[in-house]
């Protein structure tokens, strides 16, 4: 018989991609799926961005490149981030990677291992929890409470750091929730952070455009005071409609660099490089697309917060960010899972169970609304004929 690592046991998955296949095969079975489940843009990947990755290959763009990627890569990724934040970062601090988790996986790898704790918000992306106890790290949890829109408090969290704390993870705007951390907690966090030098700070940024109301873009990168602990991960996958191009970075502090730029060449050598010239021709081309987008998820959002709120059962605070809905259930009387399931089967409509993304989200379904205004208008008419 086969014998695998036992830690492997220990690596969960995403519930997301489950309910995705489960919802295929009964589209193929001849029902009528609607998808409020993915978190995914429900639209293309803006042409001038495609031309790019076409050109690109025309050009001969066909061989490795650094694992760190290219240099025109980096160098609009540090203009970018100066142009929305007014940061200073150099090029060096960059690291190109395919998506989001590469970044996740290598950063709990390198921080987590027996004897470790590292921190996570729950309910959270579920990817974090699994790779924390897969490398044998402890999971501790930071409650992301409704009361307080699913933000933290800096005060709790500071106050979970001990001797075997090794990394904090924060994710604002937040999948699955929505929550945005406002920058009077970023202020005190950042600041208490500062007496923990040791500990290093995962800020997972994807979601940063996606930020309603006109409400402020604050990133953890404008604490200087924290830049060497702190690891920022940002991509392509939700801003620019390119989920499946599969480009992400992160800023890493300059020590890290060296043992990252490792990690890549052990995993995946770089990253395909006609994606990283169309990764330049987001950053550097017309945003229109993406405005247009976003003001499109703006409107989704106000429908689906009101809407949800009108289904017996339900409660739902309207999302600060991302383009997600995260409605407690609680008065339904339906756990998650079994809300999950029956709306999929009976109603024809894939959502997620909350506990997917840990057990504080017991009592909670997550809705992407990266979805058409009537897919969202017919799919909460049919949850409602549901459960009435």
């Amino acid at each position: 018989m086969l014998k695998i690592a036992p830690e492997l046991n220990d690596l969960g998955t995403e519930t997301a991609f489950e309910i995705l296949d489960k919802a295929e095969k009964l589209s193929k079975a001849g029902k009528r799926i609607i998808n409020l489940g993915i978190g995914q843009p429900d639209f293309k990947t803006p042409e001038h961005i495609v031309e790019a990755a076409v050109k690109a290959l025309r050009d001969g763009h066909h061989g490795y490149t650094l694992a760190t990627g290219i240099l025109e890569l980096r160098e609009a990724i540090v203009e970018n981030l100066h142009t929305r934040h007014q940061v200073e970062i150099s090029p060096d601090n960059i690291v190109v990677v395919p998506g989001g988790k590469p970044t996740m996986f290598f950063s709990i790898l390198i921080f987590g291992g027996k004897g470790k704790e590292i921190l996570y918000p729950n309910p959270g992306f579920p990817i974090y929890e699994s790779l924390i106890k897969y490398t044998g790290a402890r999971p501790i949890p930071i409650k992301l409470d409704e009361s307080k829109g699913f933000s933290f408090s800096a005060e709790k969290v500071l106050s979970q750091i001990t001797k075997k704390t090794s990394l904090i993870i924060i994710n604002s705007p937040s999948n699955p929730t929505g929550g945005v951390i406002n920058k009077d907690e970023l202020d005190k966090f950042a600041l208490g952070m500062e007496q923990h030098p040791n500990v290093a700070i995962l800020s997972d940024e994807i979601y940063s455009r996606m930020i309603y109301d006109n409400a402020e873009q604050v990133t953890l990168l404008q604490y200087p005071r924290i830049r060497d602990q702190l690891i920022m991960l940002d991509g392509w996958s939700k801003t620019y409609a390119m989920t499946g191009w599969r480009l992400g970075y992160a800023v890493w502090p300059q020590k890290l660099v060296p043992l990252v730029t490792r990690l890549c060449i052990n995993d995946h050598s770089c990253v395909n490089t006609a994606t990283q010239f169309a990764g330049i021709a987001a950053l550097k081309g017309p945003q229109i697309e993406t405005q247009s987008m976003i003001k499109q998820f703006s409107t989704r959002r106000e429908f689906i917060s009101e809407r949800l709120n009108s289904i017996p059962g339900f409660k739902c605070q309207k999302p600060k960010g991302a383009f997600y809905t995260f409605p407690n259930i609680s008065q339904t009387g339906l756990t998650s899972a079994r809300a999950q399931d029956l709306f999929l089967n009976e109603a024809g409509v894939a959502v997620i169970a909350g506990t997917s993304f840990g057990a504080w989200g017991e009592g909670y379904l997550r809705f992407s609304f990266a979805n058409s205004l009537e897919n969202i208008e017919e799919a909460l008419a049919r949850i409602t004929d549901c459960i009435q």
